[in-house]
């Protein structure tokens, strides 16, 4: 990747961060960032409601297909221990992948994805929700997650804004 687009696009978050237009404006910046940097096809953030044992979609560059308000049970499967729980990123490189974790796997492989990386939404030893890309297989390794985790962290304060806004309303 050149240095001066990763610069460019994680410039354009930070700048994102001072729009008044929140969380919108984040999420946009964020979404537009990651597809010049890391790539996807299908990108999606979801907040956990820990109360409710659900997660909601708060971001979705898909609405159709993924609907904002969109929510899905948290349950104690693995890839909820892993990346709700212990706050670790999951990468799937295949529609295998795919159809061990997710149960909506058939809609994903239809919109051409069948690989996928999940970050974890990190604060203060917590997991507050996830930032999803998914692409066509074999997109996502390793060397993606470092970046990634960064993109998740500057997406923090519109998320918790939201959550605020939310929890006032």
């Amino acid at each position: 990747m050149q240095p001066k687009l990763l610069d460019e696009s994680l410039s354009a978050v930070a700048r994102a961060h001072a729009d008044t237009q929140q969380p919108q404006a984040t999420f946009d910046a964020l979404e537009k960032a990651v597809a010049a940097t890391i790539g996807h096809r299908l990108f999606t953030i979801l907040v956990h409601h820990r109360e409710a044992r659900e997660s909601e979609r708060i971001y979705t560059n898909m609405r159709e297909a993924y609907p904002v308000g969109g929510r899905k049970p948290i349950t104690d499967s693995p890839w909820m221990q892993q990346v709700m729980q212990r706050g670790l990123p999951y990468i799937g490189r295949n529609a295998d992948d795919l159809r061990d974790v997710f149960y909506d796997h058939e809609l994903i492989v239809s919109l051409g994805c069948r690989s996928v990386l999940n970050i974890p939404l990190r604060w203060r030893g917590e997991t507050l929700g996830t930032l999803n890309m998914l692409h066509e297989e074999n997109w996502y390794d390793t060397g993606h997650v470092e970046l990634a985790r960064v993109f998740a962290q500057l997406a923090l304060p519109a998320v918790m804004a939201q959550q605020t806004k939310e929890s006032m309303a």
